[in-house]
């Protein structure tokens, strides 16, 4: 392995070592030139400038040492601008009620934020200091009374103070469950989730939560600590949020899940906790790494004014992201409170830890792994970096910001803890044999009979393939569309021979499909997804083979969820991927 040699010798804040397990880590000692720290005060509503940061992070004296000899032309994707327009910040007297999707009773909330006149354009201020946000399971106690004073001081805020508890919360039910419309669009609900905003919206969520809370005891330096659900030893509920006397407690939680119960990503069902701890760091290799054939595929799909429906959600946000909401939330509450449901999320303060690491997957992704295996990493379209959304910063002021003024997390002033990745090489291991289908080929029916399926139980069919040898090819699952109100998700196994699906380390795991419940403007959302199966066709030695057996096991109960057709093609190259981006329609 390559030694990595720092381009600078700055001192970081933590005093914990860089690398616990220096195996887990790719380094390259080549210094590039975009491997440098600046924290001058810079114009941050330039646009160029928030796109140009070669030359000014060095992000290998900040967080992992990954991918340290990354070029910029794996950074940025060169795809054409689109014609539509990005989604606006909504106008906040507009808002309307949300919806708590009760089975059988829908209960009006009422989450909308105080009305102010005066908005300002919010520009990122210089970095003195980084802000470290640590591993919840790493803390110390001080760190922990800290945490749970801030907290504290949010709750006892008066409940029109739009930086108090249930403001904040309000923030996610707002965006999230339909109190919103697209400005200017309309009755068109406006939706952060299950698209290329995902990942934007929550960062400048967390920002300025961190900020208020910073603000309420009196440390600018103050992070929000992350629940580390992709490392095995921060597989439960982080310790300190299960301390019914502590500000950070929240009653709402499935108590069969609370410590020393290991985290299900899967959601499988499987009692063994080796078992669900290696199904874990799969599921991670699967969505950073394996499935993934372009940066949408990660990301989640376009997402443009006037869009009706839900585009798509990334491979990240559609698994671990929504196993976690669901695993939490509460069975006894009609809806799954707090966690389990969108309108209700941000009212556990775990919400935010969890969403800490969500984003802290974000920031691997973008500057960390490896660039054979994760080649695009960014989206140039003006309608994803001219997004926009409105918060209440810590001195109570309503602050318009934009999608590409959060591209670097650098920029905005905080990282993360140095923290082992096990999931880096936790690629299944290779078939020792040829798939042997012959069985289940022989009777499993082709996809063309089936479709469109409603998936109300395990199915196996078969796929025929783009044409014999070796090839970028991606399993697409077209118009699945779902009732929205519902936790839904399905797996997918390729030519699957020992058929246990508790069991998702192996070369059979093709990647999965989730939601967390939510409103939708007609109760149902369409989407398509794609999974990459280069490595899995590598792995079980059937490149060669004219079809694929293909099995959905849904982890739901009950119906909810109609896919509207299945097939393989092969991956575009990325000029033509670039284009068809650009011509997603709007509606």
């Amino acid at each position: 392995m390559a030694s990595l040699l720092p381009c600078t010798t700055t001192p970081r804040p933590s005093s914990r070592p860089l690398f616990p397990k220096p195996s887990h880590f790719i380094t390259n000692a080549k210094c590039t030139p975009r491997l440098r720290v600046s924290c001058q005060s810079q114009n941050q509503n330039n646009a160029s400038n928030s796109q140009n940061v070669e030359g000014k992070v060095d992000r290998r004296n900040v967080l992992f040492g990954l991918g340290a000899g990354l070029s910029a032309a794996n950074l940025v994707s060169t795809q054409a601008p689109a014609s539509a327009n990005p989604i606006q910040p909504p106008v906040l007297d507009k808002c309307g009620v949300a919806t708590n999707l009760n089975t059988g009773e829908q209960l009006d909330i009422n989450c909308c934020p105080p009305v102010t006149e005066r908005i300002i354009d919010y520009r990122l201020p210089p970095v003195f200091q980084m802000k470290i946000r640590p591993s919840a399971h790493r803390v110390s106690p001080e760190y922990i009374f800290k945490y749970n004073m801030a907290i504290d001081r949010m709750r006892r805020l008066p409940k029109d103070d739009p930086r108090s508890f249930m403001q904040q919360a309000n923030i996610h039910c707002a965006y999230c469950n339909g109190a919103y419309d697209q400005a200017g669009q309309g009755t068109l609900d406006l939706q952060v989730h299950n698209s290329w905003l995902f990942f934007p919206f929550h960062r400048w969520y967390l920002y300025f939560y961190e900020r208020i809370l910073g603000k309420l005891i009196g440390d600018p330096t103050f992070a929000l600590p992350f629940w580390n659900w992709d490392n095995p030893k921060g597989m439960t509920i982080p310790p300190m949020f299960v301390d019914p006397k502590a500000a950070i407690y929240d009653s709402k939680r499935n108590q069969a899940n609370l410590p020393p119960a290991v985290i299900d990503l899967g959601m499988t069902g499987n009692t063994d906790p080796l078992q669900v701890v290696s199904n874990n760091l799969t599921i991670m290799y699967s969505e950073m790494i394996r499935s993934n054939a372009d940066v949408f595929d990660f990301m989640g799909q376009p997402y443009r004014e006037g869009t009706a429906v839900n585009p798509g959600p990334g491979s990240s946000e559609r698994g671990s992201h929504t196993a976690v909401h669901v695993w939490v939330g509460d069975p006894r509450e009609k809806s799954g409170e707090n966690l389990g449901n969108f309108y209700s999320a941000g009212r556990d303060p775990l919400f935010y830890c969890h969403h800490g690491n969500v984003d802290r997957m974000w920031t691997l992704w973008q500057y960390y792994l490896p660039s054979n295996k994760v080649p695009e990493k960014r989206i140039t379209d003006p309608d994803f970096l001219n997004a926009a959304f409105v918060f209440y910063d810590e001195n109570a002021q309503l602050v318009r910001v934009t999608v590409k003024d959060c591209l670097d997390n650098l920029r905005m002033g905080y990282d993360y803890e140095r923290i082992d990745l096990p999931w880096l090489d936790y690629r299944p291991p290779p078939q020792t044999a040829k798939a042997r289908i012959i069985r289940t080929a022989s009777t499993a029916p082709l996809a063309s009979t089936l479709f469109p399926l409603k998936l109300e139980g395990v199915v196996r069919f078969q796929v025929p393939k783009t044409k014999k040898g070796k090839a970028d090819e991606l399993l697409v699952l077209e118009n699945i569309t779902v009732d929205a109100t519902k936790f839904l998700k399905f797996d997918v196994f390729v030519n699957d021979e020992d058929d246990n699906a508790s069991e998702l380390d192996k070369a059979a795991y093709a990647g999965t499909y989730a939601q967390v419940p939510h409103k939708a403007e007609k109760k149902t959302g369409t989407s398509t997804i794609r999974l990459k199966l280069t490595d899995l066709y590598d792995d079980m030695d059937i490149a060669d083979d004219d079809t694929i057996v293909v099995t959905l096991v849904p982890r739901h109960q009950g119906p909810g969820v109609t896919i509207g057709g299945i097939k393989i093609i092969e991956a575009p190259p990325k000029a033509d991927a670039a284009a068809a981006a650009a011509a997603a329609p709007s509606s």
